[in-house]
């Protein structure tokens, strides 16, 4: 005998909206549809555990799944939900929205969480797209793999760094074992590496023994081992979070560059990701655009400029972003306090 379905209740629905995992789902579906390992990818949890909480939502008619291939995709189709489903489900948008904390224009940026998923989500987009659009799809697929069999993932990048002048004197700014380093060294005139950590330098010095044109500094971003105007460029990768102070950090930079000189920060967009700050020694959890912008002008930089860089799926960390500022053509070092 069959058994008409149970209507569901408000109780049932707020019980399928009780995790916040699933918030962040809905939210990403409804941008977007995913497949299980894609909504994985983006809120950053096992297939398992995001299979479970699609099956809730399934089951609750919050979503729907058509099958591809071999995979099962999902979307959040606001028109399609039941009324008493719809209202909530807007609602709920709402107050998502309303979480993240006020900006100058009055508007409220993401929480940190919803940020990271839409970084994330982005960074799914684009590989889907490069992988099914480029060279009409399949042919770009096979191209692409064909030229890293043949010449690995990194020639692109070191040729594109090439386009750096031949002149240039850079500091690398806790230069930590030398990975940026070792990418400028082959490129310029000379490379600082500096550090405040001896045993970071002492394995920078190991692994960079080959290049004769690094010298190894000991020394802290409030307290750069240079003279005024010594360098074209200071670059600062995943270093400024370290800082207690980033103003007179920044300061520094633009004490040791030239008239025309460049600042290059590397580091995380702001994130909620608080045991950073326990486990990795972190004072900042992250900048976003308005304060990188307002650092480097009150620094003394001119033209601040914030690139979000593209996620990547695998990585588990929160996003990043590329900061640069310069140093005028005319400018002469001043007295900062």
């Amino acid at each position: 005998m069959n058994h008409p379905t149970k209507e569901r209740t408000i109780t049932d629905r707020l019980v399928d909206l009780g995790e916040r995992v699933r918030l962040r789902l809905l939210r990403v579906l409804e941008l977007e549809e995913l497949s299980v390992g894609e909504a994985a990818s983006v809120v950053q949890l096992p297939q398992s555990t995001v299979s479970r909480h699609l099956k809730v939502l399934a089951d609750g008619k919050w979503i729907v799944k058509r099958a591809e291939g071999t995979a099962t995709l999902y979307r959040l189709i606001p028109s399609e939900l039941a009324p008493g489903a719809r209202t909530l489900w807007d609602a709920v948008s709402m107050q998502l929205a309303a979480e993240g904390t006020p900006s100058r224009n009055g508007q409220h940026a993401l929480p940190a969480d919803l940020a990271e998923d839409s970084r994330r989500l982005a960074g799914v987009i684009t590989d889907r797209r490069t992988d099914s659009q480029a060279f009409f799809g399949r042919v770009a697929g096979q191209w692409d793999d064909l030229r890293t069999d043949l010449f690995g993932n990194r020639f692109t990048l070191q040729a594109l760094l090439a386009l750096i002048p031949r002149e240039w004197s850079v500091a690398d700014l806790g230069c930590g074992t030398g990975n940026a380093s070792e990418l400028l060294a082959p490129l310029v005139k000379r490379v600082y590496a500096i550090d405040q950590s001896a045993p970071m330098l002492a394995a920078a010095k190991k692994r960079l023994a080959a290049f004769s044109n690094i010298s190894f500094l000991r020394g802290d971003l409030e307290h750069i081992p240079l003279d005024d105007s010594s360098v074209d460029v200071t670059v600062a990768v995943l270093v400024l979070h370290h800082v207690s102070e980033p103003l007179p950090a920044c300061r520094e930079m633009r004490r040791v560059l030239r008239p025309g000189g460049t600042c290059l920060v590397l580091d995380m967009i702001e994130h909620d990701r608080s045991i950073y700050r326990h486990t990795m020694g972190h004072r900042w959890l992250g900048f976003n655009e308005e304060r990188m912008a307002t650092i480097m002008t009150d620094a003394g930089f001119e033209r601040p400029r914030f690139t979000v860089m593209a996620s990547d799926p695998e990585a588990r960390g929160p996003g990043l972003f590329a900061s640069t500022a310069f140093v005028g053509k005319s400018s002469t070092t001043t007295e900062t306090g």
